[in-house]
Parts: structure tokens; C-alpha cells; sequence
């Protein structure tokens, strides 16, 4: 097959898979860092880079968990808190093998919403190697990740734009 051919198919295959389908294999940690390394070819004017990234695994992902349901918790008022969307945010941390962090750095020197496409087409260079290894991605945005100050050290001009969650398939 000839590059465009392979190109189009992994573009066409390309699909976000929720954390329920992931399996228990680890993702090697090179491939995880292929995966957030493919986002920095993203293009972006006057080259602003404007993508932070972090991985989250083991401790400090279930760390992120315990701070996303508590920020859960604490935002809700009793009559609207969910038992089931508490514990899915748990789940949905836990069954991924890596969440990374997705941060929009602000330069100044472009307008803003540059930069959010920036961002937003290195996110879709994560989701596309994902489909050309065959693991899964889910970008999430939560609005609680607003509230993320314990797992995330969010700078003035930054603002997390959500969570990109990888996990092994079938």
C-alpha cells in the first residue's frame, strides 16, 4: 500500500474508545511517548508550541482520580450528585492504562483561538497514531478539570483543555 492509502485508513479508521473497552495490557512507555511526542508536528503559528502535556500512570493517576471525584463531590449540590458518575470518574482513570493532560499555553503573540487549534490538531496527531498502533483514545473535557490543582501545576496564561485517555484493545 502506498502511503496516502495508508493514510486515508488510518484517518477513516480513526474513532474515540472509551476507557470500558480498554484491556488490562500496558502501553510501553515509548509507545506512550510516540503518542504525545507525534502531537508536537502539529502546526502552529509563529511557532508557539502552545501544548503542555503531562502522562499520568500508576500512583499519580490514581492520585488524579481521587482529586477529580473529590472536585466532583465538593461542586455538586446534594441533590444533583450522581453515586454513578462519581464512580465512573474513577473508573474511567483507572481502566486507562496512561491519561495525559492537555494544556493550552497562551503566547500572547497569536490570537487565542490559534492556539486551541493548535493544541487541538496535536491532539488529533495523538488520536491518529493511536489508531495506526491499534490502542485506544477518548479525548474528555470535563468541566471539573477547571478545578484541577493538586495534579496539574496550570500557569496564568494556561488553561487545561481536558484529559486524552490511551488504552490497550482487544
Amino acid at each position: 500500500m502506498n502511503k496516502a492509502t495508508v493514510l486515508k485508513e488510518i484517518i477513516e479508521q480513526r474513532r474515540s474508545i472509551f476507557p470500558k473497552d480498554y484491556t488490562d495490557t500496558e502501553i510501553s512507555q515509548e509507545l506512550i511517548e510516540e503518542i504525545v511526542n507525534s502531537a508536537t508536528f502539529a502546526p502552529n503559528h509563529k511557532r508557539t508550541k502552545p501544548w503542555r502535556f503531562k502522562i499520568f500512570k500508576g500512583e499519580e493517576k490514581a492520585k488524579l482520580a481521587l482529586e477529580m471525584q473529590t472536585i466532583y463531590k465538593k461542586s455538586q449540590p446534594e441533590h444533583l450528585f450522581l453515586e454513578k458518575k462519581y464512580t465512573d470518574i474513577g473508573f474511567k482513570i483507572n481502566k486507562a492504562d496512561a491519561v495525559v493532560s492537555i494544556i493550552v499555553n497562551f503566547s500572547g503573540m497569536v490570537p487565542e483561538w490559534e492556539e486551541i487549534a493548535a493544541v487541538s490538531m496535536a491532539v488529533q496527531n495523538m488520536y491518529l497514531t493511536c489508531t495506526a498502533n491499534h490502542i485506544g483514545s477518548y479525548w474528555s473535557s470535563p468541566k471539573i478539570v477547571d478545578d484541577l490543582k493538586d495534579s496539574l501545576t496550570i500557569e496564568e496564561n494556561q488553561k487545561c483543555l481536558g484529559l486524552f485517555y490511551i488504552g490497550s484493545l482487544e
